[in-house]
């Protein structure tokens, strides 16, 4: 979804506009910092079958080969993301979010590692430019970690429960890994709503404007209270 969302706004004509803010959302925030196999971890929580996990990973892996990702998603070890989050929000901080985000997603996605671990958090975090004396201060501590929970409060009282989870200037949302072509879509019509003239309001007390929001839910796009 970052990589389809990345070429949407490298081909939208006001990219130069667009500015991606990362949020923290842990889907497990109890989980351990141990480890557990990904296939094992599905079966149990969803109550399927490992055919059904092979199946529907196998279909995300040729989708992600065709952004030219490599999804090994059998070595992924569910794991607590915390610390992952709290270091991403350091980078934040140094303009290195996007670098943080897409090390730590490789990692995960692509080579197994276990993001809970001091040692590999610290490597990967030094590899996007992060000084490893101010990562370990943090890991030390608790810094960040209000942050990390009040993203996870907001994303509640938006009723997020899942991600990828895209909103647009805090009304339009796009959810799930949609096609580029959708978030062209989604950014044309936002801009075309944040960018309307005023309303004009008439000698009878009616006022013109044009309606409009990005199309239909159900894991497109759609329209937030207005």
């Amino acid at each position: 979804a970052k990589h389809e969302l990345a070429k949407a706004v490298a081909g939208f004509e006001h990219a130069e506009a667009v500015e991606v803010v990362w949020k923290s959302l842990q889907l497990e925030d109890d989980a351990s910092s141990e480890g557990v196999d990904a296939t094992d971890f599905l079966v149990a929580k969803y109550g399927i079958s490992v055919e059904d996990v092979i199946t529907e990973n196998e279909q995300l892996a040729v989708r992600a080969a065709e952004l030219g990702l490599d999804y090994n998603w059998g070595d992924s070890l569910i794991t607590n993301s915390l610390d992952a989050h709290r270091l991403v929000k350091l980078a934040e901080t140094q303009g290195l979010a996007d670098e943080a985000n897409e090390r730590f997603m490789r990692a995960y996605f692509t080579d197994g590692e276990l993001l809970s671990d001091r040692d590999t958090l610290l490597r990967l975090g030094t590899e996007v430019g992060l000084d490893a004396d101010r990562m370990t201060e943090v890991l030390d501590g608790v810094e960040f970690t209000e942050q990390v929970h009040t993203d996870m409060q907001q994303a509640a009282a938006y009723e997020i429960e899942g991600v990828p989870f895209f909103l647009f200037e805090g009304k339009w949302a796009v959810s799930g890994a949609q096609p580029a072509e959708l978030f062209s879509e989604a950014l044309r019509q936002v801009w075309e709503e944040t960018h309307r003239p005023k309303l004009i309001t008439l000698g009878a007390g009616f006022e013109e404007s044009a309606g409009g929001c990005c199309g239909g839910g159900g894991g497109g796009c759609g329209c937030g209270a207005r």
